[in-house]
């Protein structure tokens, strides 16, 4: 009987030396920084950044996080249950190391950058996850996360989930015959536009959408006047919700430049939630689905938007 025992406990020894030296062997990970970051051990994971947070909870790791950002909105539960680690542009290194990460996910362009020098000089493996906004980088997203959280399986499922729902997508921008001039505006500052230019998420949700981007000259995020407001003969106006921060259609139609514009004429004014319309997490597809009936009413005559998404488990 003692030498069933002992032979027993030499089997689960060993059993558990293999794992550990599995687990020890570690993830490899190619990320923003073109750098190949080596991840031992994901059981105490802070996400700094939205559309992150939003993907490990559609993969079912939320038990593995420990901390997430302001922007993780959704699910509502992350922000409720989950330590806050503070604004992804203000990110403080005391706050994230503080909650003993085993590893830091963030988002490409999380900061300040004193931060994220703290952050990858120490001990603790940091990825960051490129922000390319288009389907496939939405796509490539999906799987880099997954697979610096051990569960590529889980990551293939989702990618094709999301992948299906923008095939939906191209079908019913197919259908657009003449797309609509669309100006996004972050905020109006003393009476001047802060409005979007190519190579950011604005951008290209209007063109999921279906549409066509008013500015058309400059990328990024840019301020100006009434002349160019004009210039570009926006039909609609897209913003975001932001609380008492939020623009008001008032103040669009009333606006000197873009009272001279059809959106004024046409009272064309447009606003979403911001991580679902500019968070290019899993729910892109339906967000720009969202906008493009919005944009195109008679769109929503087609049928609803059956998404794969919605119907998917790729949490186990």
């Amino acid at each position: 009987m003692t030498s069933c025992r002992t032979l027993v406990s030499l089997l689960l020894s060993g059993g558990i030396a293999f794992a550990s030296a599995a687990h020890a062997a570690g993830i490899t990970v190619h990320d923003a920084r073109n750098r190949d970051v080596t991840v031992d051990d994901f059981a105490r994971t802070v996400s700094i950044g939205g559309a992150i947070t939003e993907i490990l909870y559609a993969l079912g790791l939320e038990s593995r996080l420990v901390g997430v950002d302001t922007t993780s909105l959704y699910p509502a539960a992350a922000l409720h249950d989950k330590p806050n680690v503070g604004y992804m542009r203000q990110i403080s290194a005391e706050g994230v190391l503080g909650l003993n990460p085993t590893l830091i996910l963030a988002i490409q362009g999380s900061g300040p950058r004193e931060t994220m020098d703290i952050l990858e000089t120490a001990k603790v493996p940091l990825v960051l996850v490129p922000e390319t906004f288009s389907e496939e980088g939405l796509i490539e997203k999906i799987k880099l996360v997954g697979h610096a959280m051990g569960v590529d399986a889980r990551a293939e499922c989702l990618s094709a989930a999301v992948g299906a729902d923008l095939a939906q997508l191209r079908a019913l921008r197919a259908k657009v015959t003449k797309p609509v001039r669309v100006m996004f505006v972050m905020s109006l500052q003393n009476g001047r536009a802060m409005v979007a230019g190519h190579k950011t998420a604005a951008d290209e949700i209007i063109q999921l959408a279906g549409a066509a981007n008013a500015v058309d000259d400059y990328d990024g995020y840019k301020i100006i006047g009434d002349e160019a407001i004009v210039a570009a003969k926006p039909d609609v106006v897209l913003s975001i919700e932001r609380g008492k921060e939020s623009l008001q259609a008032d103040a669009v139609y009333t606006h000197p430049g873009f009272a001279l514009t059809p959106v004024a004429a046409n009272k064309s004014f447009i606003t979403m939630d911001g991580l679902y319309l500019l968070g290019f997490g899993p729910r892109t597809a339906a967000a720009a689905r969202d906008l493009s009936v919005k944009l195109y009413p008679a769109l929503a005559a087609g049928g609803a938007f059956t998404s794969a998404l919605s119907t998917a488990n790729c949490r186990q």
